[in-house]
């Protein structure tokens, strides 16, 4: 007698179910890895502009020169406030789908706990059984064999 799991279908549904969320999980965290390091280095560019603007000012800079600078600096503020945004979304989606797989982990698990236990049970009643049959077939050899 072969063991077959009532709710079968829906593991490997709910199983399928996890390797998306894991599958979109770390997408999400590429997404986000990639945001922020673009981030990263807008904000260094930012810094290295500054830093070689205050060079330049102490080393003596025109006026048309120095706004200029500032213009850049400010188009750089905007795309890093710009970014930011987007670092914060990704940050967001990144959770929402970590909490996805984190909920359909502990619906495989459920299913897999119940499959082992009923297995468990499938096991001692076969068990009990193949004892049953093995009492009546020792029953029977003692009752041919005259009750000695």
């Amino acid at each position: 007698m072969k063991y077959e799991y009532k709710f079968q279908k829906i593991l490997t549904l709910k199983e399928r179910e996890k390797d998306e969320a894991l599958s979109l999980y770390q997408e999400s965290v590429k997404k986000f890895e990639d945001v922020a390091e673009q981030l990263f280095d807008l904000l260094k560019k930012k810094e290295n502009l500054e830093q070689y603007q205050l060079r330049e000012l102490t080393g003596g800079l025109s006026i048309h020169k120095i706004r200029h600078y500032q213009q850049f600096i400010s188009n750089l503020e905007k795309t890093i406030s710009h970014v930011q945004r987007l670092v914060m979304n990704a940050r967001n989606t990144m959770n929402w789908y970590e909490e996805k797989l984190k909920e359909t982990n502990i619906e495989v698990k459920k299913y897999e706990k119940l499959k082992d236990k009923t297995y468990q049970y499938y096991l001692q009643m076969l068990d009990k059984t193949e004892n049953t049959y093995l009492d009546e077939y020792s029953s029977v050899q003692y009752f041919h064999r005259g009750g000695n």
